[in-house]
């Protein structure tokens, strides 16, 4: 790793570059179905688009984008999940502007179709807490699924 892009070293620079970071996550958060795009989210914190792309990852193990479409997931997850939702509207709500292209990523991210994923959402259990079957179920990009195994 170049130190060009690493994080600051520097005790006094560390905690100002994470503020800004996490100034960023939150912001993904909280505007995850608004259009966000990576150079949108660097010009808020005056940082280059591929340096926030970079010093995000280092952070938090996930680019921008991909920590925004795992966001969006996770939301329809939630959505789909209540059953009175359709696909094309839970892609809707969370900032998708094609459902093709969020039903493929949804697919990369669950393991499931957005379909598949809601016809079995509905023969699971509804009496369990929010929290724990947001837990249970929050999406793992299959790569990274498929390095958390025991070797």
């Amino acid at each position: 790793m170049s130190s060009a892009s690493a994080l600051p070293r520097d005790a006094a620079a560390r905690p100002a570059e994470l503020a800004r970071l996490r100034r960023v996550r939150d912001r993904i958060d909280r505007e995850h179905a608004q259009p966000l795009d990576v150079e949108e989210l660097a010009r808020g914190e005056h940082m280059a688009a591929g340096t926030l792309s970079r010093r995000f990852k280092e952070a938090f193990g996930e680019t921008p984008y991909s920590y925004l479409m795992t966001r969006r997931v996770e939301r329809a997850m939630a959505l789909l999940r209540r059953g009175d939702v359709t696909v094309t509207n839970a892609s809707l709500a969370v900032g998708s502007s094609s459902p093709g292209t969020f039903s493929t990523r949804f697919t990369e991210l669950v393991g499931l179709s957005p379909s598949e994923y809601r016809a079995r959402a509905a023969d699971s259990p509804v009496d369990l807490p929010t929290c724990v079957i947001k837990h249970a179920v929050r999406p793992v990009r299959n790569r990274e699924a498929a390095t958390a195994l025991p070797a």
